[in-house]
């Protein structure tokens, strides 16, 4: 599995032949290292409908005519934009074409905005475990530290997580630290963090103390890759 890190809290991720990316917001991004029509893509996932997460989510599923893959109701406003959608819920798993996709509980919110400002209920916030090529990548989506990570550390072979670190709307560095610990990935990325003032964090600093833990860091800048 290679996973390419585009920004915030954008992966794309490559295994068994196949290609997904992972929360999409290019357009707008001040730090994004690719653009929307740069993608080719199996499928498009969403963690919830925060527009720097699911912005380019139509357009890119509408470019490669593969679907969006997200809980029911954000699928429901994602198909009123034209585009294919896949509507799930929390614990439910997608297992199709060489793409398992597994819908974990996250605690954060999830809304979307319409042209009138009007801000909308977007279903539950997820996590996403993610398995391609014998590999499975844990996304945590946006998200607070909460117990049951340790269940689902428990309850899966997890090769990689990637979490937030930003603080301020998610977990912050040091409850990042207990959720890397608690999960048992054999690496761990950490995201949501520099794209705007209000998130800053040291993401070397991150890995270091990661380190300290026994735990294999890798504080990816825009574009860069790793393979696990």
């Amino acid at each position: 599995m290679k996973i390419t890190f585009l920004g915030h809290a954008c992966l794309l991720v490559e295994g068994g032949g196949k290609r997904v990316v992972i929360d999409p917001f290019l357009t707008g991004n001040p730090v994004a290292a690719a653009k929307p029509e740069d993608l080719r893509v199996d499928a498009v996932l969403l963690t919830h409908g925060h527009a720097d997460h699911s912005s380019d989510a139509a357009g890119v599923a509408q470019a490669n005519g593969c679907p969006v893959i997200a809980v029911v109701e954000l699928a429901g406003h994602i198909a009123r934009k034209g585009a294919q959608t896949i509507g799930m819920n929390t614990g439910g798993t997608y297992d199709q074409d060489g793409i398992r996709v597994k819908l974990t509980q996250a605690f954060h919110s999830s809304s979307f905005e319409d042209e009138d400002g009007q801000v909308h209920y977007a279903g539950q916030p997820v996590g996403i475990l993610l398995t391609m090529g014998g590999k499975t990548l844990y996304h945590t989506g946006d998200t607070a530290l909460f117990s049951d990570m340790k269940m689902i550390g428990e309850r899966h072979m997890i090769d990689c997580t990637a979490m937030p670190i930003g603080d301020f709307f998610t977990m912050g560095p040091e409850d990042a630290l207990d959720a890397a610990e608690w999960i048992g990935a054999k690496h761990v990325i950490p995201m949501h963090y520099n794209t705007f003032p209000p998130i800053r964090q040291d993401g070397e600093r991150f890995v270091a103390k990661l380190k300290e833990r026994g735990i294999i860091g890798h504080a990816l800048q825009p574009g860069e890759s790793i393979e696990i």
